[in-house]
């Protein structure tokens, strides 16, 4: 069973309005994100996010076909993902996690990462880095290095892995006093390599801009 844990209990502080409200094409920024796994086939999609935003983007309300469950987030990042892990359904074998904030996600960018992790237990969605890289001083000057970009990928969700193995790296991470920003890092801690999988537009909202350039994107789709 495939089932899927959506972290939005950020306070969008960057953003400067609360950007998992906001609307995207005329539907929420979460429920965009919530849709793509409902239509991936996700057996269950557990959210975690306060009350509030909850109410706010009409989930209380909605109607799915599939159970769509909230529950509330933790101090840190990785303590949301434990309490999503927490709620999933008993019999869940592949647990996606995934930004809210990424509501570019299509049902077959998440197929692919599944099927990547069929194979190999563990597999996230990601992009190579084209950028020109500089490592900078402490008052923002460059510094005369050159920083390869060969082999360097951007991080993006949906990040999918078996459940056992994601479990029992968060026992780790938890029993090393580790802080983590993702699953494939808390991975590492178990000594296992995630697949990488490209699957195209996939940006996270944090800027107000960025609003303006998906819904470009998700337009653009929809031609």
């Amino acid at each position: 069973m495939f089932c899927a844990v959506i972290v939005a209990a950020g306070s969008s502080r960057r953003a400067g309005f609360d950007k998992l409200a906001a609307p995207l094409a005329g539907v929420p920024v979460l429920c965009r994100s919530v849709q793509a796994f409902v239509e991936a086939g996700c057996a269950a999609v557990v959210v975690v996010c306060p009350t509030e935003r909850w109410q706010a983007v009409g989930l209380a309300e909605a109607s799915y076909p599939v159970p769509v469950l909230r529950v509330d987030g933790g101090a840190e990042r990785q303590d949301s993902v434990a309490a999503g892990l927490a709620a999933l359904p008993e019999g869940t074998r592949w647990v996606a996690v995934h930004d809210g904030a990424r509501p570019l996600i299509s049902p077959e960018g998440i197929s692919a990462c599944l099927a990547a992790a069929a194979e190999t237990g563990a597999a996230a969605c990601a992009h190579p880095v084209v950028d020109t890289l500089k490592r900078v001083d402490a008052n923002g000057l460059s510094l005369p290095e050159k920083v390869s970009r060969d082999y360097l990928w951007g991080m993006e969700t949906p990040q999918i892995f078996d459940i056992n193995l994601l479990q029992q790296a968060y026992t780790c991470v938890k029993e090393q006093g580790l802080v983590v920003t993702d699953e494939v890092s808390a991975m590492e801690t178990l000594g296992i390599p995630t697949r990488l999988v490209q699957v195209g537009p996939n940006l996270k909202i944090t800027l107000p801009g960025d609003l303006e350039l998906a819904e470009l994107i998700f337009n653009h789709r929809c031609v």
